[in-house]
């Protein structure tokens, strides 16, 4: 029998849990470019933001609630009162910023190939010269459940999810940022791409609004400023003659317009989208037979597909459909954001499309970028999954836009009038079937701002898709011009 007592019970006050606090890493690096070596610094981290609690009219301090993971790139020995800084993000919503951080803007890229050449596993990366940071500091920024950014524990990640919630989460990002390292006097841009140009939109004017802090630019990337020019809803025919030209442009691609210029093409698809087209969609059951005949012989010829599948249709081409039904007699579907990619379903029967082949073809390779990156280059270790592209932010709350259409064109107008030195540019695919380029056009045609401040738009194309880096003379092209951008 043993003589040993049980030990006594810990009755000692239980230990307070650890606040969260910044995880930020620093590593410094060399890049060559056409016009010499760049010597900066990267800091890859998580930045705790903390909002002011109030309890019946009391102060209870500054609690936190979100880490927001962020890779940033500074310039060394660089005048702040003159170089510029860039805060970049992608959309969604639920990306992360890998994609124009490893595809576009930042020092290292993806090599990866493109459409009909892409390589295999694995994938890696390789020096960018042309990088924006030859011309200005950048900031990345991953929203909350994206990336490794995070709401704080006990805290709810869907207060983060949604419109305006997001704008005030990444807006604080920025000020915060902005004033740790003494960036207040700096040119400050925003870029993003896809729904993060509708945030960047939303943050021009927070920032000004909120804090004051007047941006120089924004960089809009596969724009989208009013969700009703995209989405195919029962009543809204707006979306249809909107999408046709990037059908025409992707029909193009695929070899059913013949030894046609692409140019031609275009040109053919807007006036008849814009003219004839739009016409009868408003006619409806008015459109006289004969109108009907060549409206759905024209529809059919721009857009690669059959007359009677058209008229099946009722003149009305719904875009994941056409995804699906454009190269169907060849056991094929196009890709959504590029639609120069091309792949399989497990039949040829479906209505649309039940992947997208041009996300797939990006996912691998910047996936294993990143999280190869992060860690070996940039010294910054974290046991969470990265989320490069997250369904876990979903449903995304658009309820500051209850019974109407989700756009922020009205404050594009407002930063604008208020601001009327900020300059925007807009970078369009005209294989992009997500956010379409006539849409953008549309759009910005209806911007209601001042004739004198619709100079400080430009617009560029590119024979590409969503990602237009993805295309290499596309990737090069806008780089220039972002880089003019940004150095007026």
């Amino acid at each position: 029998m043993s003589d040993d007592k049980p030990p006594e019970p810990d009755t000692s006050p239980a230990k307070p849990p650890e606040k969260p606090s910044d995880d930020l890493v620093t590593t410094r690096h060399t890049l060559r470019t056409p016009s010499g070596e760049l010597a900066y610094t990267a800091t890859a981290g998580r930045t705790v933001l903390r909002h002011e609690k109030h309890t019946d009219g009391v102060f209870d301090g500054h609690e936190p609630h979100a880490e927001i993971f962020t890779v940033a790139y500074t310039l060394d020995d660089a005048d702040p009162a003159t170089r510029p800084v860039t805060f970049a993000f992608n959309g969604g919503p639920g990306s992360s910023s890998v994609w124009l951080h490893l595809g576009l803007l930042g020092p290292r890229r993806v090599a990866m190939g493109d459409a009909g050449v892409l390589t295999g596993p694995p994938w890696g990366l390789v020096d960018n010269a042309e990088s924006l940071l030859a011309h200005s500091d950048l900031v990345f920024v991953d929203p909350v459940s994206t990336g490794y950014s995070r709401a704080t524990a006990g805290g709810r990640p869907a207060d983060f999810h949604g419109y305006a919630p997001d704008v005030e989460s990444i807006g604080e990002l920025i000020r915060l940022w902005t004033s740790r390292h003494g960036r207040w006097g700096s040119p400050k841009y925003l870029a993003g791409e896809s729904y993060g140009t509708l945030r960047a939109v939303a943050l021009a004017e927070h920032l000004q609004d909120r804090h004051g802090m007047f941006p120089n630019g924004l960089m809009l990337i596969s724009s989208v400023l009013d969700m009703g020019t995209i989405r195919f809803h029962e009543g809204n025919d707006l979306p249809y003659p909107l999408f046709v030209p990037t059908y025409a442009a992707i029909a193009h691609h695929h070899g059913r317009h013949g030894d046609r210029p692409l140019a031609d093409v275009l040109a053919e698809a807007e006036g008849f989208a814009t003219g004839d087209y739009a016409w009868a969609l408003a006619r409806g059951s008015r459109l006289a037979q004969g109108d009907r005949d060549r409206v759905a012989a024209t529809l059919a010829r721009l857009t690669g597909l059959s007359e009677a599948y058209v008229r099946r249709a009722r003149l009305r081409i719904e875009h994941l459909r056409f995804f699906r039904e454009l190269l169907r007699d060849e056991g094929r579907t196009v890709g959504r954001i590029d639609g120069r990619f091309t792949g399989w379903e497990p039949d040829d029967t479906g209505e649309s499309v039940g992947h997208d082949p041009s996300i797939a073809a990006v996912m691998g390779p910047y996936t294993a970028a990143i999280n190869a990156y992060l860690r070996g280059e940039l010294g910054y270790s974290c046991d969470l999954p990265y989320e490069g592209l997250s369904d876990r932010v979903h449903p995304w709350s658009y309820k500051d836009f209850e019974g109407r259409a989700v756009s922020v064109v009205g404050k594009l107008s407002a930063a604008m009038r208020t601001n009327p030195h900020l300059r925007v540019h807009v970078a369009s695919g005209y294989h992009d079937g997500a956010t379409p380029w006539l849409a953008t056009e549309h759009t910005l045609a209806a911007l209601p701002v001042p004739d004198e401040l619709r100079a400080n738009i430009e617009v560029s194309y590119f024979e590409a898709g969503h990602m237009m880096y993805v295309h290499e003379p596309s990737r090069v092209r806008q780089s220039a011009e972002l880089a003019a951008f940004v150095t007026p």
